[in-house]
């Protein structure tokens, strides 16, 4: 029986991923429209974003505690930034699609 079988993983979140969310927002609407954003590119933007940060994941609402303290750290949300900002520019010089035809 696998352990999916056995145990309820419906509340194991990673909190990072809402933070990669509303950074990638925001510094998306600060670019200007040389970003592509479709789905595609976004999620790009968003995956290289989750592969380079500390995870935040939790499970319970303790974990939801321990995820929030991690959230406020300057040097993690730093970091987010930094990810966020890396991970724009890379996909706008590089989108895994070619370009649109004018």
């Amino acid at each position: 029986m696998a352990l999916t079988d056995i145990y309820d993983f419906e509340h194991l979140k990673n909190e990072a991923e809402t933070l990669v969310f509303r950074e990638l927002e925001r510094q998306l609407a600060e670019c200007g429209d040389d970003v592509c954003r479709c789905n595609e590119c976004v999620g790009d933007m968003a995956a290289m974003v989750l592969n380079t940060i500390k995870p935040l994941y939790r499970f319970s609402l303790l974990g939801a505690l321990y995820a929030s303290e991690a959230i406020n750290d300057e040097e993690y949300a730093g970091g987010l930034r930094r990810s966020v900002a890396t991970a724009i520019k890379k996909v706008r010089e590089n989108p895994s699609h070619p370009p649109a035809v004018s």
